[in-house]
């Protein structure tokens, strides 16, 4: 079937057609509200600017088709093949993309405000710019997971999504709005987080192992027991962070913002806080084994128990902190 025949149809009240081979057809523009795609091949079609809003796509094959500026609100494409495709400034607010295949897709300032993309694969797309606030990207019984895996979201609008166990390992995040995302469990390994806004974010469990989250915002953020080993944290603000019981062994802090942050029983062996402002800050039972504390400064923080023996204190400032053996230091 070609592209004026289905039109055709349509127009005339028939909105099923499952199946369908409309494989490098062209739709350029068409009104098709509400039609019934499922299973149908659409690889190589034209779909651009086309309006497809509550349209069931379900399984289709849209490998390589061309859907930029097209209006999919809305549309079910759980399990659609989308690989490769041309998905520039789409709309897919509300979509269902359970399951769907957007491997090397080109998603540059897409609207997928509310989408679902649980167990979408995301790997290796351009989502640069694109809007998922209020996505639901999270892990459900390791069965719902989404891979974006080297993806690439510079500058990627995601507040308020819920990533809960997503694969973003070595994804570029620098610059996204990331605030009151829900990251936890997810990994995020070696992933670039440089000036990313992460206010309020729940990073409680994640692996934050090598990334690097120069200059970011961590405010309030939560990293009760994230793993951040040789993480790049140099001038990032973490103000108020909960960290209990996080791993920042050999982690570069220098210059980093930590007024009020909670790092108890946080393992910081071998890590850089020099010049380090953790005013305030809670480090009871901390491990601070050959930490460089260097010109950093400790005013009023809590060192209750803390392992501080092998740590480089050179020009540490501790006015009024509380020091190992629980003394205040004048």
């Amino acid at each position: 079937m070609d592209g004026k025949e289905l039109i055709k149809r349509y127009e005339a009240g028939q909105t099923k057609f499952s199946g369908t081979n409309l494989s490098g057809a062209n739709l350029l523009g068409a009104d098709l509200i509400g039609i019934v795609l499922q299973r149908a091949d659409l690889h190589n079609t034209n779909l651009a600017f086309t309006y497809l809003s509550r349209a069931d796509l379900g399984q289709a094959n849209l490998t390589s088709s061309k859907l930029c500026g097209a209006n999919l609100n809305q549309a079910k494409l759980a399990g659609a093949k989308l690989h490769d495709a041309d998905l520039h400034g789409v709309m897919l607010q509300g979509a269902d993309l359970r399951g769907a295949d957007l491997t090397l897709a080109d998603l540059f300032d897409a609207n997928l405000i509310d989408a679902d993309l649980r167990g979408a694969d995301l790997s290796g797309a351009n989502l640069t710019g694109a809007c998922l606030r209020g996505a639901n990207l999270r892990e459900e019984k390791r069965v719902y997971c989404a891979n974006l895996r080297g993806a690439n979201l510079h500058k990627i609008d995601l507040q308020g999504a819920n990533l809960t166990g997503a694969d973003l390992s070595k994804v570029n995040l620098s610059g996204a709005n990331l605030r009151d995302v829900m990251f936890r469990d997810a990994d995020l390994s070696w992933a670039d987080l440089s000036g990313a806004d992460l206010t309020n974010a729940f990073l409680t469990d994640a692996n934050l192992n090598g990334a690097n989250l120069q200059g970011a915002k961590l405010k309030n953020a939560k990293l009760e027991r994230s793993k951040l080993l040789e993480a790049n944290l140099r001038e990032a603000n973490l103000s108020g962070a909960i960290m209990p019981d996080a791993k920042l062994n050999k982690a570069n802090l220098t210059g980093a913002v930590l007024i009020g942050v909670v790092l108890n029983r946080a393992d910081l062996s071998r890590s850089s806080l020099r010049g380090a402002d953790l005013t305030g800050a809670m480090l009871i039972d901390a491990y601070l084994a050959r930490t460089n504390l260097m010109n950093a400064n400790l005013t009023n923080a809590n060192l209750a128990r803390a392992e501080l023996s092998t740590a480089n204190l050179v020009g540490t400032i501790f006015q009024g902190a509380t020091m190992p053996d629980e003394s205040i230091y004048k």
